[in-house]
């Protein structure tokens, strides 16, 4: 099995293998995400769960999707209250990471051809999203799984106004 990426938690109790590169990052300025981070977005490679291990068991934190109402699940370690991914009654087959938490969060890039700018509905008033993403106003797909045209700027957006 292919390694991929190593992180772990503030204390080391817990770390985990990603087995693979990650399929996509999304960007996250949900609510839920800045409350999660304490930051105005979440930046969060997404990871086919097949290949993912943690090393040392993460507690876990469930509660509904405020967008889809399925479950969402935060993985964190009990001991120094670290949050180090999150799995999705909709997305079983997938594991989100929180990128701060990698080893070496620089070995993921974000580009506009491997990422989406997601829940720009609840962005930060001057928010600046980088020309060429894709950037949805809430999540990339509706519930049913038809996917959500994005919008795509040519400039650097503001969050509220578009900027050359």
């Amino acid at each position: 099995m292919a390694e991929g990426h190593h992180g772990r938690c503030l204390c080391g109790g817990i770390g985990y293998r990603t087995g693979a590169d990650p399929l996509w990052v999304t960007v996250c300025y949900c609510s839920f995400c800045q409350r999660a981070t304490g930051s105005d977005k979440m930046i969060e490679p997404i990871f086919e769960r097949a290949g993912f291990v943690f090393e040392g068991t993460p507690s876990v934190f469930t509660l509904p999707s405020e967008g889809s109402g399925k479950s969402v699940h935060v993985h964190f370690c009990a001991t120094c209250g670290t949050k180090l991914a999150l799995t999705f009654e909709r997305w079983p087959d997938k594991i989100g990471l929180y990128v701060g938490t990698l080893d070496d969060p620089a070995a993921i890039a974000v580009t506009p051809e491997n990422s989406k700018h997601i829940f720009l509905s609840e962005a930060r008033p001057g928010t600046i999203v980088p020309p060429g993403v894709p950037a949805f106003q809430r999540h990339a797909a509706e519930p049913d799984g038809t996917p959500v045209t994005p919008s795509i700027h040519e400039g650097f957006h503001v969050v509220g106004r578009d900027i050359p």
